[in-house]
């Protein structure tokens, strides 16, 4: 993941401990349950589905895992699953935007306020930091698949905004309503992705001094902790 701070492409590099791995498959299956839940549990006929199944492949969640998380959502009746947006400010005023599934809004906004107080920031109303980001899909496939000139063809073609290539990696960003149009377009064309999700990238990022960046990964460390969050994303570079 680069030229942006999607906190699950800092937690990569990070890299994971089994604990962190099992948190992961915690909240990938929760996704593929709702995913299945809310549509058909055939993952060709869902794309939301099917995108939560490529996010646990790329993250090497068993197989069996996946199925598990496909069948629960056929007898498990009794959990309303919500995707709630909260944002925030963080260690120097950092903005933040975090992503939610949760069955219980309070919990989940009272847990997020007391991380965000602890580290020196607060939870604010909807809107408070969303203009400082924008929605979009991204798609990324390595260069080995497709030439620069290539690439950037088949974004145009099939209606993409942008199209960034890097050292290693082709990136592809669409406007957020056409991410799955433009998925399977280039899904058509390059056999394996390497990464495929809609996130808030921000307009600009701030620059933090080492101690705040130590103090911003400890605040995102302690946030990464709760079930809840799905996706955190934060305006400051690492």
């Amino acid at each position: 993941m680069a030229g942006h701070s999607h906190w699950a492409g800092i937690k990569h590099k990070k890299g994971r401990q089994d604990k962190e791995r099992s948190k992961l498959f915690s909240k990938l299956s929760r996704e593929i349950t709702v995913a299945a839940k809310l549509g058909d549990p055939d993952p060709d006929s869902n794309p939301r589905l099917r995108s939560a199944i490529q996010l646990a492949k790329q993250a090497n969640m068993p197989k069996d895992n996946i199925n598990r998380a496909i069948n629960k959502s056929k007898i498990n009746n009794n959990s309303n699953y919500e995707n709630l947006r909260y944002e925030g400010y963080g260690v120097s005023n950092t903005a933040m935007i975090i992503e939610t599934l949760t069955d219980n809004k309070n919990r989940t906004a009272s847990s997020i306020r007391t991380i965000l107080q602890k580290n020196g920031g607060r939870l604010g109303e909807n809107g408070s930091t969303a203009h400082l980001f924008y929605n979009c899909g991204v798609i990324q496939f390595e260069k080995k698949y497709l030439k620069d000139d290539q690439a950037l063809e088949l974004a145009i073609n099939s209606g993409a905004k942008d199209c960034i290539s890097y050292s290693n990696f082709h990136e592809i960003i669409s406007e957020m309503k056409d991410f799955y149009k433009v998925k399977n377009l280039i899904e058509e064309k390059v056999n394996k992705l390497i990464y495929s999700g809609i996130e808030w990238r921000s307009h600009s990022t701030i620059e933090l001094s080492k101690e705040n960046k130590s103090k911003a990964l400890v605040m995102l460390e302690d946030l990464d902790e709760l079930d809840d969050i799905q996706n955190i994303f934060i305006n400051c570079k690492f």
